[in-house]
């Protein structure tokens, strides 16, 4: 049997170095940076932007995010971003996770551009920002006018099972113009039906367990076990469905 690895995808969300490197041994392909991970994630900390992600096995994305809440940032929370995407170039980022919203609810595109640009030559993600927007199908061309490379939704649901559905149709409707990463409320004893529902091989998640607490830095070991299951799941499934029929 071949190898699905590089057809699948799975990025971390945490709010350690810690809990990044206990994944990156485990297989994670990428890991998002964040604080905070029980509000959503805002930026990570001056210490953990400290750090030079460059000495990691795997790219290190980092989330930009002055605070919690809604998406429709002042001009002071915008010039804050601008510095923060800076700091994280610095530190060796080799992507950052961010994304802007209009007061009526619509994708921001002057501005998030204007991050996009400034991030260069590293990538960008638009984040969950998307799924607070009004009309989904309208957000996904306004994120693609961003110039941003990944896509991350839950498809406007409070989880990603829910979300599965519309997510397979924003997915028809990219037609590969952007990289849609499936995220948001990912368990790993549902993550076989998302793969499902959603078509999609590329999730992103801090693998929460059933009480709702992330994985601790203390319990690497926990951790690590949950990204090598998610890992194999995704590639047993891979392997499901793209097998010829016989």
């Amino acid at each position: 049997m071949k190898s699905s690895t590089k057809n699948i995808f799975f990025e971390l969300c945490t709010e350690t170095l810690e809990a990044a490197r206990a994944a990156a041994a485990a297989g994670a392909h990428r890991i998002e940076l964040c604080s905070d991970l029980a509000c959503g994630g805002i930026t990570p900390s001056l210490d953990l932007l400290a750090a030079d992600f460059r000495s990691f096995d795997i790219p290190v994305h980092v989330l930009i995010r002055p605070r919690d809440g809604d998406f429709i940032f002042s001009s002071h929370e915008f010039q804050l971003m601008i510095h923060q995407v800076e700091q994280a170039k610095r530190a060796g980022a080799a992507g950052v996770a961010l994304g802007v919203l209009l007061p009526d609810g619509r994708v921001d595109v002057e501005r998030t551009r204007e991050l996009v640009d400034l991030a260069r030559p590293i990538s960008v993600t638009f984040h969950r920002a998307f799924d607070e927007t009004p009309d989904l199908a309208e957000a996904l061309e306004r994120v693609i006018q961003t110039g941003a490379d990944y896509l991350l939704t839950s498809g406007g649901a409070p989880d990603v099972l829910r979300g599965a559905e519309v997510i397979a149709s924003l997915a028809k409707q990219a037609g590969g113009r952007i990289h849609i990463i499936a995220g948001g409320g990912l368990r790993l004893a549902t993550l076989a039906q998302v793969v499902r529902r959603s078509g999609l091989f590329s999730l992103h998640g801090s693998l929460t367990h059933e009480n709702g607490a992330a994985p601790s830095a203390e319990n690497q070991q926990m951790l690590g076990a949950a990204v090598r299951q998610a890992i194999q799941l995704l590639s047993a499934e891979y392997q499901e469905i793209t097998a010829p029929i016989r």
